[in-house]
């Protein structure tokens, strides 16, 4: 993530609760797909897990940049 949107989101995040919900997500997803590819072998279960996981991170965000595009548009 861009240092300016990383700069955004802790700007707008403690009035903008869906944008701090969706930050705190795409955290969390890409440290659980981190401990999985450390992992020298994954399971069928860990495949479809990091599969899972890579999705949900996606849409989270895209729904991430909405908010943030709204707020570059303003902040210029």
């Amino acid at each position: 993530m861009e240092q300016r949107d990383l700069e955004l989101i802790q700007k707008f995040s403690s009035t903008d609760k869906a944008l701090a919900e969706l930050y705190k997500q795409h955290v969390e997803y890409e440290e659980s797909l981190e401990k999985l590819e450390n992992k020298s072998y994954l399971s069928v279960g860990e495949q479809m897990q990091r599969a899972e996981l890579k999705k949900k991170k996606l849409i989270g965000k895209d729904k991430l940049e909405m908010i943030l595009r709204k707020y570059r548009s303003t902040s210029k």
